[in-house]
């Protein structure tokens, strides 16, 4: 990838794709364009295919995604498998229509089974069955991912995939019914804090054992594969460490400074019982995550403060 080519990045304004923006402008790439959804519905395969028409970018990446947490996912399976199928099918296809002779997709380790080895190895893709509360939102990640490999085999273009594991930082869905664990923690307990509330309550058991990377080691791994001659169709990306879910809330309330109690609702889901990706491979290329979960939890509780005190906290799906 060369600092004149023009990078279109899909999905800019959610936590990865701007995470992405940010380190491509911080390297010196001058030439990154971005739609809004207002400006252009990734939903709509005409419309996708005229701005690849109309702006003939060199690379694309595709980080737009309809997200969320346990509850969003399990309640609209339907929807997130439909929206996403559709987000990852259009600006796959129609970049490659186009000629975009580069392309990297952004997937999600929710893609392996639910009872995959651990760590999950990049091979156990479709070898057993999927986590039931998230099974939409992974097919169509599988679908994205699998377009791109297989266009590389007939087209020889080179599109390729990253699955990141669990992602937090600036930019977070911090919705309480929508996001993801991380951020929906530092949340309840910020305002529990705030607040002086003598509870905190938390889904599931807190058994579940979870493996999370700061966004911006995201972004500092989708330009090192981009930057690779040949590089290999599926990559895990992740921290390499795990934590319980548990021991996740009690470092979040440290990080808070909340001094509330941890109620936990035994009668709500945990989700896959284990996933921690084997990011051996990426690693053998030469990239290593740089940022700690306890550095990353204090840059995230202060980025959320920030954002409240501004009243930008991000909520919803998008």
């Amino acid at each position: 990838m060369k600092k004149t080519d023009k990078i279109f990045v899909a999905g800019h304004r959610g936590m990865v794709g701007s995470a992405v923006v940010r380190a491509l402008v911080r390297e010196g790439y001058a030439n990154v364009v971005t739609r809004t959804h207002a400006e252009l519905d990734l939903l709509d395969p005409c419309a996708v295919r005229a701005f690849y028409e109309t702006e003939r970018p060199d690379v694309a990446v595709i980080a737009a995604a309809r997200v969320g947490g346990i509850g969003a996912n399990s309640a609209a399976n339907a929807l997130f498998l439909y929206e996403n199928e559709m987000i990852a099918l259009n600006t796959v296809w129609a970049a490659a229509e186009a000629g975009v002779k580069r392309l990297l997709f952004l997937g999600s380790t929710c893609i392996y089974p639910r009872l995959a080895p651990q760590p999950i190895p990049e091979e156990a893709l479709l070898t057993g069955e999927l986590e039931k509360t998230n099974e939409g939102y992974a097919l169509a990640k599988i679908s994205g991912l699998k377009l791109c490999e297989f266009l590389r085999r007939d087209r020889g273009l080179c599109y390729h995939s990253l699955m990141p594991t669990n992602l937090y930082g600036p930019g977070d869905n911090y919705d309480l019914v929508g996001g993801h664990v991380l951020p929906t923690m530092v949340r309840k307990f910020e305002e529990a804090r705030v607040r002086g509330d003598a509870t905190v309550p938390l889904w599931g058991t807190g058994s579940p054992l979870r493996e999370f990377l700061h966004v911006d080691d995201l972004a500092a791994a989708c330009l090192f594969v981009l930057n690779l001659d040949n590089p290999p169709d599926l990559l895990n990306v992740g921290s390499g460490e795990e934590v319980s879910i548990r021991d996740l809330a009690e470092q979040v309330r440290a990080a808070t400074g909340c001094p509330a109690t941890i109620d936990w609702d035994v009668t709500k889901p945990d989700g896959t019982p284990r996933k921690l990706c084997d990011t051996s491979r990426i690693r053998a290329l030469g990239w290593k995550p740089a940022i700690s979960l306890a550095e990353g939890l204090a840059r995230t509780v202060s980025d959320y403060r920030t954002e409240c005190a501004e009243h930008r906290v991000r909520m919803g799906h998008r």
